[in-house]
């Protein structure tokens, strides 16, 4: 398709053109051609003495062109006039006149005109108008000296000789100097030199006028002119008085598209000033120009719309003189419709239009082969209708050369076209055989240019000969192409072109092959990202498969492949990445998917969204208003980002106080870009203002100028005002001192009063810069009334509220009564309490607890608590303590998580802002609980049928051990129930079980038991040796050392535990030493050394179960040869092995009989001891302490604030639970009170598992945790 436009739309557009000449490729047939005149010389030449003279005229045709030549309308031989030169070259009738003065250039002037003519018809040239100019000579004169009188205006003339080219004028003096131009002295466009008034520096004797023609290239001057200038002292002022023109008005016609020029001059002093004016409308400020002074106005390409009156006024102090130009703008004739030449076949009908404008109207007449129409015959075919030239039914002995002539004062046009009537066989001028390919849905052309006269008929058939035009899709041009649309795949084929006229007709094929439109199957969608994000455009497009094709991507037009930005633009595989998105990117971008044949694009677009950008410009504004504390501020709007502004957000800063740290006056609305701010006194306001919308703050403004506001008294007090003793006998008065901002002044200080409660004397005062006050010499907890105000050299803040604070308080005199203790379960018991006398809080009561930390309102109580050991047998004691908080107005606390079975000591002491009060104690013991589950579990085949239980007892017996509960069920079979059977011995470790069947696998859980039923399961799966098969040793290695070899083995997973023998049996020499005794061992340990072996020696090794070989296998130690054994002495002998082991169990046994002995002589009472010390760490605790909870109570109590007596030993740092492994937890009951929950680490085994389980009392612990 593209093959058929380049060569469809010429023709399209210039169709006439097939008819101006015949085409090159017409080939094979001698045509004539008309003359046709191809170059000639200008309408007007002017030519000077020495150059040659040449009148130009060339003309094309066939035959031959004959040419001749006419001036002043008389024949004209060049030939035959001496000193011409006739140019012989083909097609030319030009001449040239050598040998040329003035004398005998000017013999040769006149009107010439050229004809060129063949058999078909004559061509005429335009008239040439030959103009000869001699030597320019200025006339001889006698130039009188010119007399004036100082003030007076005066004209030197110039007169040059007239000249058919346009002049230069200078006004020179003797030393070729420039006479100087200006509003008084100015030369005018006919080169006389203009003085508005004189003046004696005017008196001259060299004024000179030269006169440059350019065409001689030849400068001439007049004779000087001596200007003479009479001084007076009575210079008489007088109005302006035009020199030039001279009358009031004037007439004058403008040619359209040439420049008009209008010209003033004024005499008058003092000097007149030239104003030009247009009475009809304003003046074209784009075509118009003032010069020389503004006495010259220049209007450039007239046109039509500047006909009318044009004004000049001259004026100086003493009044005015104008000159009004009426200005006719007229035009040579120029073309409207030109005649063109045209081929005819017989009997067709030709017109020549020929329409002309001008002002006035031309005048247009017609020839034919250059005879004026009037002069033919009247039985012509021609005729003359509305400028037109007509002849009908032609024929080729009506071929002939026309000339339209339109002529006014302004000019002449003169148009030739010719009339050619042939005869010429069709010819089909596209070559044959030509293919054309499109795509489908397109439309296809099929070219057929044919040329011929008559012009021929084109007819388009398909392979049968039939007219393809009854299909609608089919469709003719008039210059034979064939158009298809919404072409379809069987459209593809041979199609014929048939030309033919009166003498022939020709033929053509042409193919054509429809292929597949490309298609965009997917292409970008519009999308609206964050700037420095990443973006993918994704196009994907099917083609025909037997056309090259390509996806190209485009941003805003540009081709993104050409732009070689490869950190920007990533391309690959019909995706487009574009990295790093900034507000330049966003724009449409389009996917191209392109063939030879077709293309289609699709467009997406993105908007690149942000934070806005900054705000451009800040403008201060009503500064008057800073007596009042307010300013207008005002801002540009900044760019959005393509995501509305919701607000602004206006700042400042303090350079004096506060540099380089901004505060937020408000924010104001997105379509808000001014407000009034109301200020604070004595601020240095320097202001910026930053955009916001959904994507954040932009970035700030550039900072404003600074403004200051004028001092005022403080409008704030301090706030936070508060009175605490941090001794028993004084006040500390604190208070949050005001922000700089707030101060309305270089320096603030502030007004401290107060007066015991309900006093009604005078108050005491101080005035202080630091922002407290420490009242001395108070009563222990007295209440006072505390005022804080702030004050500046502008006079006070506003009157203070009134803060009752109170003096230092005392440790608490009274302790706690406890209620009693009840037992809610083994692990829970509730502590309750009778609260203390407020009268011996000394104080706030802030709460209960051992020890105090923090101050708070409403007040907190801690409830302290630890664990004293386990009541089993020979267990030892190991303090464990927590503590939970409770409100003051609480007098219970729930503790949980205890152990149960076990002994335990409860303190509550209430507490003040100072410290701890004294402690009330009580002891109790939780009651037996389930146990916990047993501590392993371990599964031993023993055959198909049974297998052998191993367990060690729980870690956690939490009471007295009776027994165990062992359940079993199998787990592919789930239809028998779960068996379930009681061990009651306590000291069973083991347990067989039969009859099970070899095939199943089962699940075995296990439970330890007290008289509160059964504790937690271990769950162990697993099933008999038939169910694992023949043992599998896979992966089995062994290797050697000197005297050792390790054999290793994988255990099969699923396998279950079995015990083999291991026998090493040494090869060779029997006497070298005797074969070493089989050895236990148990499949699951996956590996077994054998120590003394031989050195240098084979061992053959045999896995053993039953006296069944499991496996065998071989191994060779190192070394360089067998080391004979010495013969056994006293050392391997029984008795002597026997001994030494019994010593070594004695000394054992003194051992652990030492560390019992000293265990317990170390107990002491927890009591005791801590009634020995004072609380260390006792503090006035917060109301954010409630809930708190600390497993070591210096965590709680110490780490965060110093002792407030540096010589007492901290409390609890030997009996923590925390050692033991123990934590609590602190939650809420219903009622609102505290719960201490308790969660301990795993215990290790007691006694290693064995020891008793027999009744135990509580008053004698049984049971030691390691």
């Amino acid at each position: 398709m593209a093959v058929a436009l380049r060569y469809l739309w010429p023709l399209l557009l210039c169709s006439p053109c097939l008819l101006i000449q015949i085409p090159k490729e017409y080939e094979g047939h001698h045509v004539m051609e008309p003359p046709v005149i191809t170059e000639q010389s200008p309408r007007r030449l002017v030519v000077f003495p020495t150059d040659d003279i040449s009148l130009k005229c060339e003309a094309s045709g066939k035959p031959e062109v004959q040419f001749r030549w006419t001036r002043d309308g008389v024949h004209f031989k060049p030939k035959e006039e001496l000193g011409v030169t006739v140019n012989q070259a083909p097609h030319s009738g030009s001449f040239t006149i050598t040998g040329n003065n003035s004398n005998f250039a000017q013999s040769f002037q006149g009107t010439y005109r050229c004809f060129a003519s063949n058999k078909l018809g004559t061509a005429m040239s335009h008239e040439i108008q030959l103009m000869a100019e001699g030597t320019p000579k200025w006339p001889k004169e006698t130039v009188k000296p010119v007399e004036v009188e100082e003030g007076e205006s005066v004209i030197l003339p110039c007169h040059p000789p007239p000249s058919a080219e346009p002049l230069r004028i200078y006004w020179m003096n003797s030393k070729i100097m420039h006479i100087k131009q200006d509003e008084r002295v100015t030369m005018g466009q006919n080169g006389n030199l203009y003085f508005a008034n004189v003046l004696t520096s005017d008196n001259h004797s060299d004024y000179i006028c030269h006169a440059h023609f350019p065409g001689t290239r030849t400068i001439i001057q007049k004779e000087p002119i001596d200007l003479r200038v009479k001084a007076t002292n009575s210079m008489m002022d007088r109005k302006p008085r035009l020199l030039f023109p001279t009358n009031s008005s004037s007439h004058l016609v403008a040619l359209q598209g040439q420049p008009l020029v209008l010209e003033c001059i004024a005499e008058g002093f003092p000097t007149p000033t030239i104003k030009w004016l247009r009475l009809n409308g304003p003046m074209p400020a784009d075509r118009v120009t003032y010069q020389n002074h503004n006495k010259t106005l220049q209007l450039l390409n007239v046109g039509e719309e500047d006909d009318g009156e044009y004004r000049c006024l001259a004026e100086n102090s003493l009044g005015t003189d104008r000159h009004a130009y009426h200005v006719t703008v007229e035009a040579a004739p120029h073309w409207l419709r030109k005649p063109q030449s045209r081929l005819y076949g017989p009997g067709e009908t030709a017109r020549l239009d020929c329409q002309v404008q001008g002002r006035p109207r031309p005048e247009v007449t017609w020839r034919v082969n250059g005879i004026p129409v009037e002069e033919l015959a009247k039985d012509q075919k021609y005729r003359i209708q509305h400028g037109a030239l007509v002849l009908s039914n032609v024929q080729p002995s009506d071929t002939m050369v026309t000339q339209c002539e339109a002529r006014n004062r302004h000019g002449l046009l003169l148009a030739n076209a010719y009339i050619y009537v042939v005869e010429l066989p069709a010819k089909i001028l596209t070559p044959d055989n030509e293919t054309y390919m499109a795509v489908q849905g397109s439309t296809a052309y099929l070219l057929c240019k044919a040329f011929g006269a008559p012009v021929p008929s084109i007819q388009w058939l398909d392979k049968e000969g039939k007219t393809v035009l009854q299909d609608e899709r089919f469709f003719p041009y008039t210059n034979g192409t064939l158009g298809i649309r919404d072409l379809q795949a069987n459209d593809t084929g041979h199609y014929f072109c048939q030309a033919a006229n009166d003498q022939n007709n020709v033929t053509i094929v042409a193919n054509l092959q429809v292929k597949d439109a490309t298609q965009i199957i997917q292409g970008p969608r519009s999308l609206i990202e964050k700037k420095g994000s990443r973006v993918t455009f994704t196009c994907q497009a099917s083609f025909d498969p037997s056309l090259q094709h390509s996806i190209t991507w485009h941003g805003d037009g540009r081709n993104l492949q050409e732009l070689g930005d490869s950190d920007k633009y990533f391309i690959e595989d019909g995706h487009l990445v574009i990295h790093s998105l900034d507000y330049s990117d966003q724009g449409n971008y389009s996917c191209v998917a392109s063939t030879q044949l077709d293309m289609v694009e699709s467009r997406a677009e993105l908007l690149v969204v942000g934070s806005p950008g900054p705000v451009p410009q800040l403008e201060l504004s009503d500064r008057h208003l800073l007596k009042q504390s307010q300013v207008h501020l005002s801002w540009s709007p900044a760019d959005d980002h393509n995501a509305p502004i919701e607000k602004y957000d206006i700042e400042f800063e303090d350079k004096e106080m506060a540099p380089e740290k901004w505060y937020s006056l408000g924010k104001v609305p997105g379509n808000q870009t001014s407000t009034t701010l109301k200020l604070s006194p004595y601020v240095h306001y320097t202001f910026r203002v930053t955009a916001i919308n959904k994507y954040g703050p932009g970035e700030p403004s550039p900072a404003s100028e600074t403004v200051v506001t004028p001092e005022a008294a403080p409008e704030k007090n301090p706030v936070d005002v508060k009175g605490e003793g941090n001794e028993t006998n004084n006040m500390v008065i604190t208070w949050k001192p005001l922000r700089w901002m707030d101060w309305n002044a270089p320096q603030v200080q502030y007004r401290v009063q107060w007066r015991p409660q309900g006093a009604l004397g005078a108050w005491q005062e101080q005035i202080v810069s630091d922002p407290f006050l420490v009242v001395s010499n108070t009563s222990t907890f007295v209440p006072y009334e505390i005022k804080v105000q702030a004050v500046n050299s502008q006079g006070k803040g506003p009157e203070p509220q009134i803060t009752i604070g109170y003096s230092g308080e005392d440790y608490p005199q009274a302790s706690p009564e406890i209620e009693g203790i009840k037992i809610l379960n083994s692990s829970t018991v509730l502590v309750k309490w009778w609260p203390v006398d407020p009268a011996q809080v000394k104080g706030h009561l802030r709460g209960y607890n051992v020890r105090v930390q923090g101050v708070g309102a409403g007040g907190i109580s801690r409830v302290t608590y630890w664990w004293e050991g386990s009541q089993r047998k020979h267990s030892k004691r190991h303090v464990h303590k927590g503590h939970v908080v409770v409100p003051a107005n609480t007098t219970s606390a729930v503790l949980g998580g205890l152990r149960p079975y076990s002994s335990y000591h409860v303190e509550v002491q209430a507490f003040n802002g100072r410290g701890l009060g004294p402690a009330s104690e009580m002891a109790f013991i939780t009651p037996e609980g389930v146990p916990g589950h047993p501590a392993a579990l371990h599964l031993e085949c023993q055959s198909d049928t049974s297998l052998l239980l191993h367990w060690q007892p729980p870690l956690s017996h939490n009471g007295v051990l009776t027994g165990y509960v062992l359940s079993y069920h199998p787990l592919d079979d789930g239809g028998k129930e779960q068996l379930s059977f009681d061990l009651p011995d306590p000291e069973l470790r083991t347990h067989n079980l039969t009859n099970l069947s070899p095939h199943l696998r089962y699940r075995f859980q296990l439970q330890a038991t007290t008289k509160e039923g059964p504790g937690e399961a271990i769950v162990r799966e697993g099933g008999t040796m038939a169910l694992s098969g023949t043992p599998d040793f896979g992966n089995i290695s062994a290797m050697a050392g000197e005297n050792y070899s390790v054999v290793s083995w994988v255990p099969k997973e699923g396998q279950c535990n079995f015990g083999f023998q291991i026998w090493f049996k040494a090869l060779g020499d029997e006497k070298m030493g005797a074969t070493l005794p089989p050895q236990y061992v148990s499949y699951n340990q996956s590996s077994y050394t054998q120590w003394d072996l031989q050195p240098d020696t084979d061992y053959e090794i045999h896995l053993l179960k039953e006296r069944v070989l499991l496996h065998q296998m071989a191994v060779k130690t190192n070394g360089t040869g067998r080391v004979r054994l010495p013969p056994a002495g006293f050392a391997t002998e029984g008795w002597f092995i026997g001994f030494v082991s019994a010593i070594i169990l004695l000394l054992l046994f003194l051992l652990i009989l030492c560390f019992i002995k000293r265990s317990k002589g170390g107990k002491y009472s927890v009591k005791d001891k801590e009634d020995t010390q004072v609380d260390s760490e006792a503090r006035p605790m917060k109301d954010e302490t409630f809930g708190e909870y600390s497993d070591n109570e210096e965590k709680a109590f110490g780490s965060s604030q110093p002792s407030l007596n540096g010589d007492i030993k901290p409390l609890g740092s030997d009996d923590s639970l925390a050692d033991y492994g123990g934590s609590v937890d602190v939650q809420f009951n219903e009622d609102g009170s505290f719960i201490g929950q308790y969660s301990g680490k795993k215990e290790k085994e007691a006694a290693g598992g064995n020891d008793s389980s027999g009744a135990a009392s509580p008053i004698n612990p049984a049971g030691t945790l390691e």
